[in-house]
């Protein structure tokens, strides 16, 4: 009896711990196929995040609004707290970071590269370096047969042509990775321009969004400019051969973006990539990141949406949804970078208890 009474403790011991572990998936496990859910910002991984939000949307049945406004209208939209996520090139800064409402969090996504796009009829290979770059976009080289471009291009014929600046209008972490280059590899532009989403640019028209300034380019010959790469190889745009640190020219591929990378990652994943040391490596690569409050209970915010937010994020940086970025002309992350992105969402909390 005595044996007999002691099995049936265990059993309901068992019982009681089986639905204790039941009750706490079926709270990780909520009801998310109709949460919508909306983010804004960046419009350099645009492209992707349009393609994998439908995919998840489909599978899921957890809809995804994103605006496209720019990295800095990602961050203001986070700010005041009318979206569920932002997205930005740019990571915030320590200042940044304690300016917030509450704690954020960064999430790489994909990594892409900046490309320096140009529309000159007949001139493809358009080989150019930072001391080209610098004196471009400060307006200090204003023709395209200048014998300083001409030097590192001798078997182009470079035609008698003003050279046409376009740069980004809005504040934009397109500029930022571009600006941040630019700030590491030449003292007067860090004198005078300097790194951030929004400059004072000494020459160049205005153009809004990636999209602005790709379709600006197309449309005027003898203009250069800097855009995230899908839109140059979706508009067939021209783009240019950089030179790296060590001295190659190369153009940014899946292989070159991916070099840029190979380095050690932080644990909040906050790092810039621009003029890597790998030979290998395309100079003006980065991470884009979506960034999110880490307590998500806030503003009358439902679980549902907490998880459902998380559960998204989760996915995307998962190797379904990171097989997905060459498709587009983007570079999935790395596996250091993953590994940390996971480790951050599983820090995530509503009321103070982890959603994953």
């Amino acid at each position: 009896m005595k044996q007999l009474a002691i099995l049936i403790l265990a059993v309901i011991l068992l019982q009681a711990c089986s639905s204790s572990t039941n009750k706490k998936a079926d709270e990780k496990s909520a009801n998310i196929s109709n949460v919508s859910l909306t983010a804004a910002g960046a419009t350099f991984p645009m492209p992707y995040y349009n393609m994998v939000f439908k995919t998840y949307g489909d599978k899921t049945g957890t809809q995804i609004t994103y605006g496209g406004i720019g990295s800095g209208g990602g961050i203001r939209s986070l700010t005041d707290k009318v979206v569920d996520f932002g997205a930005t090139d740019a990571y915030l800064e320590d200042v940044q970071m304690t300016e917030m409402p509450a704690e954020i969090v960064h999430i790489p996504t994909v990594l892409g590269a900046v490309v320096i796009a140009y529309n000159l009829e007949g001139i493809d290979g358009l080989k150019l370096s930072s001391e080209l770059l610098e004196k471009i976009f400060m307006g200090e080289i204003t023709k395209w047969n200048d014998s300083k471009i001409k030097s590192i291009n001798p078997d182009l014929n470079l035609p008698d042509l003003a050279i046409t600046v376009i740069v980004r209008s809005d504040g934009s972490g397109t500029t930022h990775i571009f600006s941040d280059y630019m700030t590491k590899v030449s003292s007067k532009w860090a004198d005078k321009v300097g790194t951030g989403k929004s400059l004072q640019w000494p020459v160049g028209m205005g153009a809004k969004g990636n999209p602005g300034v790709a379709g600006t380019i197309s449309q005027t010959q003898g203009a250069v400019g800097y855009i995230g790469s899908e839109y140059a190889f979706a508009m067939k745009i021209q783009t240019a051969q950089l030179q790296n640190s060590s001295g190659n020219f190369v153009l940014p591929t899946i292989e070159t973006v991916s070099a840029a990378a190979q380095g050690e990652i932080p644990a909040d994943t906050r790092i810039m990539l621009t003029n890597s040391t790998d030979p290998n490596s395309y100079p003006i690569s980065g991470f884009t990141w979506i960034i999110l409050y880490k307590e998500q209970n806030y503003n009358n915010r439902t679980k549902e949406q907490a998880l459902a937010t998380v559960k998204l994020l989760d996915w995307l940086v998962s190797e379904e949804a990171q097989g997905e970025a060459e498709k587009v002309h983007y570079a999935p992350l790395p596996v250091s970078a993953v590994e940390k992105a996971k480790t951050i969402l599983h820090g995530v909390t509503f009321d103070g208890t982890p959603l994953l």
